[in-house]
């Protein structure tokens, strides 16, 4: 047995170490804290609004541009023959089949409200160009402006017929060449590879249908479609 002076030394001593480490892991946690505040990197957080954007290509803008032209041309047209003045159907040939081209164009403001994918009939494709024709059995598409007229239920569902309004396509109602959908047209856009041929009629999908229907069914006027390729 230790004697008493003694034991208090070493008791002494051991509440000294404890105490020593406690302030020490104190100062280090102080010292820490400090750097990190006061020496460390500041991170600026800034407030970043997103909004969802296409971005446009040179062959993007060049069709929009063209768009607009072809439906700056056809208002006059569409006011003097009482269509649909808000609305209009527009098929850009010049636009790769793989690639939506088939657009709901909105007159007022100059702008694409919707866009889909369409075929072109198969007597058109000529290797990388296409070709239009108004002749019978040809098979091709035509182009010019069209009249959609009243929906019916044919081979492939719900249809629309066309009445073609000009020289370039005035057989179209004798040839059969409707608006209807197929299952072979996507719904999303394949490029570079072509989606499936039609006989000439503007084939598409069957929801990009629905969505057309939505604009000819509620339409007093009806609306002009318009095919071009130049």
């Amino acid at each position: 047995m230790l004697p008493a002076s003694q034991g208090s030394f070493i008791f002494s001593m051991k509440l000294f170490v404890k105490l020593t480490a406690i302030v020490l892991m104190l100062l280090i946690g102080v010292a820490a804290l400090a750097y990190f505040i006061w020496y460390q990197p500041k991170f600026k957080v800034t407030k970043t609004s997103f909004r969802s954007t296409v971005i446009k290509t040179n062959d993007d803008k060049l069709e929009l541009t063209r768009l607009k032209e072809k439906g700056t041309l056809l208002k006059t047209y569409i006011n003097k023959n009482r269509f649909n003045p808000s609305v209009c159907f527009i098929i850009d040939m010049r636009i790769a089949s793989g690639k939506k081209r088939f657009f709901v164009y909105d007159l007022v403001k100059d702008s694409i409200e919707r866009a889909g994918l369409v075929t072109h009939g198969s007597g058109s494709s000529q290797g990388d160009s296409l070709v239009f024709s108004n002749i019978p059995e040809s098979k091709c598409s035509s182009i010019g402006k069209y009249k959609i007229g009243k929906p019916y239920n044919g081979k492939f569902g719900l249809a629309y017929k066309l009445y073609g309004l000009d020289s370039t396509n005035s057989n179209v109602f004798r040839r059969f060449v409707v608006l209807h959908s197929h299952s072979c047209v996507p719904e999303n856009e394949v490029a570079p590879l072509p989606i499936c041929e039609s006989y000439g009629c503007p084939t598409v999908s069957p929801a990009y249908l629905n969505v057309l229907a939505t604009y000819i069914d509620n339409s007093k006027e009806p609306i002009l479609l318009y095919i071009f390729y130049k």
